[in-house]
Order: C-alpha cells, then structure tokens, then sequence
C-alpha cells in the first residue's frame, strides 16, 4: 500500500483549507438567504451552516460536497411554517424548523439502516424536473415583496403570490426596488464575467456599506435588523404530537428530495473522480447533519450543487473540508454578526432568486416530446400541480402519476409474435421483420416484462384474441419467457388454469428460456410437472424443432 509523498499530502492540506474558506464564502450570505426563505430570522441559516457540516465530514464520504442550507428545502419549511402559523398556540417559528430537521433526521436514519436509499427511485426525473422548476417559480414570486418592497402575506400558494405581487407592486418603495434589483443585476453580470466569483459576499457587503452611508433604513428600506452573538445554544426542541403530526407529511418530502438532492450530487462528483460512495451510509451522514441542526437552532439541510462546484474547484478533496468552513462561520458569528445590522432584505432576496434560475429546467420537456412523452406529461402534470395546489400535494401527485404510469405499462406490457428468420434459429418479432415465418397453428410469444398479477388478465386475454385471429385451428402456444426473472402466485395461478384449457382442449403449451429463479416457483407451486418437464426448452427453436418430430 502506498501513501502520499509529504509534498502532495501538504498540497492537499492547503487546497482543502482554501476550499473550506471560499466555501464559507458563498455560504455565509447564502445561509441568511435561505433563512429568510424558510421565513426564519437570518442568523438561523447561519446556525444551519455551522454543525450540520461538521457531521456530514465525520460520517460522509463524498469529497466534494457543500452540505448546508439549500433552496428547496427552504421553500418547503417555509411553506410549512406558514400553514402553522396560523394555529394558536403553536410553537415559534424556530422551533417548528428545528423540529422539522428532527423529523426529517430520523426518516433519513430509519432509511439509511434499512439501507433503504432506493426509495428516492419513487422521484423519477420527469417528476423531480417538474417539481424542481415549479419550485423555482414559487420561490422567485416569494421574495417579490422583499426585492421591491411591498407588504404581502406569507403564502405556499403561487398564485396567491402572483396575486400579490401584481397587487403589491403600485406601493413598491421605490429606494428598496432600485436595491434589489441594482443587487440582482449585479449577481447576474458578475456570474457572467467569471462564475467562481465570490459575488454573493461581494454584494453583501457592497450592499451593507451603501445602506450605512445612504442610510436606507430611514428610507424605507427592510434591513436585517439586530442578529444575536455568539454560537448556538444546544438542546432539543420542544416536541407535541400535534406538532409532530401536523409537520409530517413535509418531513418526509424533505427527507426524501435533500437525500435525492445531495445524493445526486455525490454521485455525480464521485463518477468524475473515480471513486464510489454508499448510499445508505449517505443517508446516515445527512440524518447527522439535520440531527444537529434540529439540536443547534437550524433548520433542514441537503447541498447545493452549485456550492458544491465552487466546493470542488477550490481545491476540496476530502469530507474534512467542510470542517474549515464550519470553522469560519463559527467565527462570523462570534465576532461579525453585528456587522450585517444594516444589510436590505432586498440583498438577500436577490441572491435567493438569482441562485433559483437555475433550477427552471426548460431543456428536459422538450427532450422528453422527442423521447418518451408520457414522461413529458408527468412532467407537466407535476409543475401545475406544484403550481395551483402547493409544494407537497405537488410532489406527491407527481409520484403518485409516475407510479400509475408505471403500473399501467406493466399491467399491458409490449408483446411480440416471434417468426423465424429464415433457416436460422433465429426468432424475431413479425411486426418488426416481416420476412419472419411464423409455423401455421402455432403461436410462439414474448412478454416483454414481469408476469405478475397486474397482467395476468392481459395474456389470458392476448391468447384468446392470437387465437381467434388465425386461420387455421391452434395446436401449440410456446412462451418465450426470457423477460421472466419473477413470477408471483397469481401468475403461476394463471399459467396453470391456462394449462388446463390447453390440454383439455389437446393442444401443446410449452416454455423457452425460462430463468432459474422462475423454474424453481414452477417446481414449487406444481406447475413445472402439470406442463410437463418434457415441456421446457432452452430456446425457441429446440421446441419448435421438437413440434416437429
């Protein structure tokens, strides 16, 4: 085993410390961004960027990776906030948020030790896409009334915001719309100009000492206000289970896009660098680091995928990067926090929305027309259901269509009519080759997918129209059953009723290519001796050759 000259090992060390500080760079204007988002004071996503990132380096394996405050996450405890918030005697904000990460840790632990990392699968890309970009849309309109400086009422519903903002925007104050958008315009040019370019914290501070000197505040302008000194105070929140009931259907949508979010993301990182990672063990580091977020004052976290480029083109290639920016965010808050009194809200509204268009995906509905359009109209259904309903009644709809779709295709999946190719032994679909010749009185079928129960009534239905379609009486059936790796009891209920028919009525049904797993469920349930083991062969042609003699 080899290890790192000391050269390279002191190369690493310095680029994973320059990482970790130009992380904590964009994380830390970032981080009050998306608290603001989340409907939190600032000084939490400041909370949310601090011990959260130490767990994920103790238990994570990816090397590049930005754990912290992300925008979808905080679109989502921001929507949920503001569906409580309307219930006496419910907790305070921070409390419902941190509570929330305390959900969303133990549904990511529960499925990391089940190593049940798979069920992100149910999010299929066509409703994640769909998803994503209304989610943009609704987070672009929610920070509307602090770009241009107008009341609005807090709101999951897009609509409702488009309302306001259309309503809102005659009693605009005119020195906070001149800010957010001087602020927004300027992110746009500078990520133009060079895209590893500090500029959220450039803006930031340009924009607290223009509010300083300008004295914005007195003109109207939203500031941050007061943020407290000093690091988290440790300890759990307060729970109910009214809380706990109420908070559960957004836990669980948290749960599951932060996981597919920063696992996505890893993956994605690790393929470029050679390396794999397990995505159990990721779902154990992100319950790490919502666990202490939930018990320092956070709110849920995931990645971002931009901050994790910067992450990476700074240099970082270990976990422990992390760690040096949790170091620097340790330090704002112990000694800069009251530098940022005088930051607009305008400022960080613009760095939410300017960091969001990103997530618009205009290239996949129009790829999906071209390759798969039912896919495309999940798509669609999710982004207007996300859009007219909400974040989670969205998402939710989205992988409930995803799943009938997939059920329906199953339940009538694609056939073939297998005909030889000439002398050869080969057999190929009749549509598809018309050169194929079938044997007159014989049909020789493919299923191209699982027999389960929910197409057991599709071949028995298949059979009988295969049947009354041919000219001259049946005399055998043989099932090409190389798409069978399972068969369940329905199933094999169903191919044993079908063999019954079949010799009462003295005609031959055989089998080709049938799997192990499958022959042993024959073997068990009886199947494999009611057919006849003389029944099965390898392929095709072994039982059309043996029809013959």
């Amino acid at each position: 085993m080899t290890t790192a000259s000391p050269p390279r090992r002191q190369a690493a060390i310095i680029g994973n410390l320059l990482a970790g500080t130009t992380t904590a760079v964009v994380i830390i204007p970032q981080g009050m961004a998306y608290a603001m988002l989340a409907g939190l004071p600032a000084i939490h996503g400041l909370y949310a960027s601090l011990l959260p990132l130490v767990a994920y380096a103790l238990i994570g394996r990816s090397r590049e990776l930005a754990v912290g405050p992300g925008a979808v996450d905080s679109l989502l405890v921001g929507a949920a906030l503001a569906g409580l918030a309307a219930f006496d005697g419910s907790p305070d904000q921070a409390t419902l948020a941190a509570t929330l990460a305390l959900m969303v840790a133990a549904i990511q632990l529960v499925l990391g030790a089940l190593r049940a990392g798979f069920v992100v699968n149910f999010l299929s890309r066509p409703v994640l896409s769909g998803f994503m970009s209304a989610a943009a849309l609704t987070i672009g309109f929610s920070q509307m009334s602090n770009l241009l400086g107008f009341a609005a009422e807090r709101t999951p519903r897009f609509f409702t915001m488009v309302e306001q903002t259309v309503t809102g925007i005659p009693s605009a104050n005119l020195t906070t719309a001149i800010v957010g958008i001087a602020c927004a315009a300027t992110l746009m040019l500078l990520k133009r100009w060079r895209k590893r370019f500090p500029r959220a914290l450039v803006v930031v501070v340009a924009s607290i000492v223009a509010s300083r000197l300008l004295d914005l505040e007195a003109q109207g302008v939203a500031v941050i206000g007061a943020v407290p000194e000093g690091l988290p105070v440790i300890g759990l929140p307060e729970l109910s289970w009214a809380t706990l009931s109420a908070l559960a259907p957004t836990a669980l949508a948290i749960a599951l896009v932060g996981y597919l979010t920063m696992i996505s993301i890893a993956k994605t990182f690790a393929d470029q660098g050679g390396y794999d990672i397990d995505a159990s063990r990721e779902l154990v580091a992100a319950s790490g680091a919502n666990a202490l977020a939930a018990v320092s004052q956070g709110f849920p976290v995931s990645a971002s995928f931009s901050r994790s480029a910067v992450h990476k083109s700074a240099g970082a290639t270990s976990p422990y990067a992390l760690v040096v920016t949790a170091a620097w965010v340790a330090l704002t808050l112990l000694f800069l926090t009251a530098q940022v009194y005088h930051l607009p809200k305008a400022t960080l509204a613009a760095i939410i929305m300017t960091a969001v268009f990103s997530l618009i995906d205009t290239q996949a509905p129009r790829e999906l027309w071209r390759v798969k359009r039912i896919d495309m109209w999940l798509l669609v259904i999710t982004f207007i259901a996300t859009l007219a309903i909400g974040i989670e009644p969205g998402i939710l709809i989205g992988v409930a269509c995803s799943l009938a779709a997939f059920i329906y295709g199953t339940s009538r999946p694609h056939t073939a009519v297998l005909g030889r190719l000439g002398n050869t032994p080969d057999f190929r679909n009749v549509a598809n080759y018309p050169d194929a010749v079938t044997t007159p009185g014989v049909i020789v079928i493919r299923i191209d997918a699982q027999f389960y129960f929910g197409n057991v009534t599709f071949l028995k239905n298949l059979l009988k129209r295969l049947e009354a379609d041919s000219n001259v009486p049946l005399r055998a059936v043989v099932i090409e059953a190389c798409s069978f790796t399972q068969l369940d009891s329905s199933a094999d209920a169903a191919l044993q009723a079908i063999t019954r028919d079949y010799q009462a009525r003295d005609v031959a049904f055989l089998f080709a290519s049938v799997k192990m797993p499958v022959m042993r469920v024959m073997r068990a349930s009886g199947l494999h001796e009611l057919v006849g083991p003389e029944h099965f062969f390898r392929n095709v042609d072994d039982a059309l050759k043996s029809l013959e003699a």
